[in-house]
């Protein structure tokens, strides 16, 4: 049902909010000394390329970078929760199987979709390697997170 949808959508969501945005921030780290610069990145969708970011959490960045990079995460959640069964428990290998699909879909939606004003913005402040460690850590938390939450076991 719908209520269902959107239930597992927003659950689906927080964890994979949780997971990518910790994601970025270990990986920007480990990359450049800075765990919150990639997620200020983000912000350039309200406030434009030329913006400086920053490397240090302030309200303006950080907060909209969070609020962006959950609100796009949970648009994925919706999206891998469209292809997850209703009721019951899905198998783990469709759930790998769709989180992983939904991933390659937004990394292509991201990069070669959509205008440079509105990708992610980790690139400006991650390697290439470290992308693929974000969507890899989408991937893995949209089907671990359809897995364990609670979904009812009626029959459809």
């Amino acid at each position: 049902t719908m209520g269902s949808w959107i239930k597992d959508t927003m659950t689906t969501g927080t964890v994979v909010a949780a997971a990518t945005t910790a994601a970025a921030a270990l990986l920007g780290r480990a990359e450049n000394g800075s765990a919150v610069a990639p997620v200020n990145a983000i912000s350039h969708m309200l406030y434009g390329e030329d913006e400086d970011t920053g490397e240090h959490a302030d309200v303006k960045h950080t907060l909209a970078g969070v609020g962006l990079n959950a609100m796009a995460v949970t648009g994925w959640a919706g999206v891998h929760e469209l292809f997850m069964p209703r009721t019951g428990k899905p198998t783990v290998s469709r759930a790998v199987l769709v989180g992983t699909a939904t991933a390659a879909a937004a990394y292509i939606t991201d990069y070669h979709v959509v205008p440079k004003r509105l990708t992610p913005g980790f690139e400006k402040r991650l390697s290439g390697p470290a992308l693929l460690g974000i969507f890899a850590t989408l991937a893995i938390s949209l089907a671990a997170a359809s897995l364990y939450h609670g979904r009812t076991n009626a029959t459809p």
